[in-house]
């Protein structure tokens, strides 16, 4: 079954097991810029502490990688509005597969032996050589945060019949970011000697408020990729009678 939108009609309504066997015209592009955020902002982004100073409040630390992280979630927004909570689903283990391959790379690359002549084996311990406890956190926070994140929004859909996105993509990213920072946090942390319980809390809710609040302003932007998208593929994909386990990845 193909789905081509014709961009000259409104996106019909449709139950997610009528387009189980579909091709999407744009489903692959969303995918893989999924999957390519999830891994810049884990690689680039996780390893520095950066600082802006705010009015009334002066410097404020944060990790340089909560700049473009939530846009993960707003993308996991996209694809289970548009194309429903099973494609968003594969996207999520395909994300989950390529940060297991990008740790083990890591791994393999750093223990290499560096060449007698060759100086930048510090540098690449720095950047990749990151700390295992640290890495099995944020893969298990991102796990639980996307499903969540989808779930909430596949089901806010069938409860508000589409109206109000904004309603669906924020309530569905504080409950997903909500669950990646209580997780995280904890896992990658908890009981370390630079960080006491009360500093481990503050960081917490911080990055937690900081992440919403970048969802909320990204809404606009969700507003136009999924109206978009919606167009172009001709279809509205609705979840209801579908299988919500997240241990499938058919469609």
């Amino acid at each position: 079954m193909d789905i081509e939108g014709n961009g000259e009609r409104g996106p019909e309504p449709v139950a997610a097991s009528a387009v189980s066997g579909g091709q999407f015209r744009y489903y692959d592009f969303v995918m893989a810029a999924f999957v390519t955020i999830l891994l810049l902002s884990n690689v680039i982004g996780a390893g520095k502490r950066a600082v802006i100073d705010l009015p009334f409040i002066g410097a404020w630390p944060f990790g340089a990688g909560i700049l473009f992280f939530p846009v993960s979630y707003v993308i996991g927004d996209v694809l289970t509005e548009v194309y429903g909570y099973a494609r968003a689903r594969r996207c999520i283990w395909a994300g989950f597969g390529a940060m297991l391959f990008m740790v083990f790379m890591s791994a393999v690359v750093v223990a290499l032996p560096p060449d007698q002549g060759w100086t930048g084996q510090a540098a690449y311990e720095s950047v990749f050589g990151q700390v295992p406890r640290i890495v099995f956190a944020s893969i298990c926070a991102f796990w639980v945060g996307e499903f969540a994140n989808s779930f909430v929004l596949a089901r806010m859909k069938i409860w508000t019949q589409e109206r109000m996105l904004w309603t669906r993509t924020i309530g569905s990213t504080v409950v997903g970011q909500a669950f990646d920072s209580l997780i995280f946090y904890p896992l990658a942390f908890y009981g370390a000697p630079d960080w006491p319980v009360e500093a481990m809390l503050m960081v917490m809710v911080s990055q937690f408020l900081l992440k919403v609040s970048w969802e909320v302003l990204l809404t606009p932007l969700t507003y136009l990729a999924v109206g978009w998208l919606k167009r172009r593929e001709g279809v509205d994909v609705y979840d209801r009678g579908t299988d919500f386990s997240p241990f499938r990845t058919r469609v």
